[in-house]
């Protein structure tokens, strides 16, 4: 065991503790796996990374991510709160203003942007979920089939079941029962749309301390929100998604659901305000962009 440095990162916010935290050990050279998914267990956060030098001449590090049930080979909340503290620590990225992230799922590209980064969606798979396992799902979720506009199985590494629900409302009010939602091993991630106008009002009703602490400079307002349930592997809520939103965000665009460019709402349940900002540039590429901020810096014995 060595003092290796460490960091938590609180990511899709530019205000402590309304993120999503990260865990980022800054030197995992010499871990075996099984002390990797231990720490990571005993952090007990969604995620905790592990930066490596890489393998690959043209990424700048490597990054292996572990939940508290096991390994990950993408996710986007670990990508931008990894590279944050990577460059805070003294990074220097090879191409300027884009990093090049090494992960299991392959390379990322990382473009920064002033204070926030953002990251380009890996390749989308998608296709039609079972009825059965919509139907399970939604009796996990506590809806109405007509309450479900739209469906589809998600990997972007992560496999996600994507619903677009009727509305935000629909979506902020859900109570899922977590425990069926683990038996079916299914991770789910839950869209509605706010009418035009509409979200100041509502999330401002939900959690009035996060908005109270928000930059007014910064804010921009969201049109959907987002809630994301991953009790299969150990994680009731995720606070702010960012590999579900990329998936989300490539299947909503490209069948008209959302424009090229908007901003969703994350957390508002957990008491969180995460802000995750979406664009697809000419190329039809999505990029997922956040703000992150440190919270924790300092040492670990590992």
């Amino acid at each position: 065991m060595k003092t290796r440095p460490f960091k938590q990162v609180d990511v899709f916010t530019s205000t402590p503790y309304f993120g999503n935290p990260l865990a980022v050990v800054l030197d995992g050279t010499g871990l075996d796996d099984a002390t990797m998914q231990r720490f990571a267990s005993w952090t007990h956060l969604s995620e905790t990374t592990f930066l490596l030098p890489p393998t690959d001449p043209s990424a700048d590090y490597r990054v292996r991510i572990f939940t508290p049930g096991g390994e990950l080979p993408f996710a986007g909340h670990p990508t931008l709160g990894s590279c944050h503290a990577w460059l805070q620590a003294g990074g220097k990225p090879k191409g300027g203003n884009l990093i090049v992230q090494q992960c299991a799922k392959g390379l990322v590209p990382i473009r920064r942007e002033g204070e926030r980064l953002t990251f380009a969606a890996p390749a989308l798979r998608r296709s039609a979920p079972s009825p059965t396992l919509l139907a399970k799902v939604a009796g996990a979720l506590g809806i109405k089939a007509q309450q479900i506009v739209t469906a589809q199985l998600l990997d972007n590494g992560p496999v996600w079941l994507g619903l677009l629900l009727n509305d935000a409302e629909t979506v902020l009010a859900l109570e899922p029962d977590h425990r069926a939602l683990a038996e079916l091993g299914q991770k789910v991630g839950v869209a509605g749309l706010y009418p035009t106008g509409a979200s100041s009002q509502l999330i401002t009703r939900s959690n009035r301390e996060a908005r109270a602490f928000s930059r007014a400079e910064e804010e921009v307002e969201p049109t959907i929100e987002v809630r994301a349930f991953a009790a299969a592997i150990g994680v009731e809520e995720d606070p702010v998604t960012g590999s579900f939103n990329a998936s989300l965000a490539e299947w909503l665009i490209a069948e008209g659901h959302m424009p090229d460019r908007y901003v969703a709402s994350q957390g508002q349940v957990l008491g969180r305000d995460g802000r995750v900002h979406i664009e697809r540039d000419g190329d039809r590429q999505v990029w997922v962009g956040g703000d992150s901020v440190t919270c924790i810096d300092g040492h670990v014995t590992l």
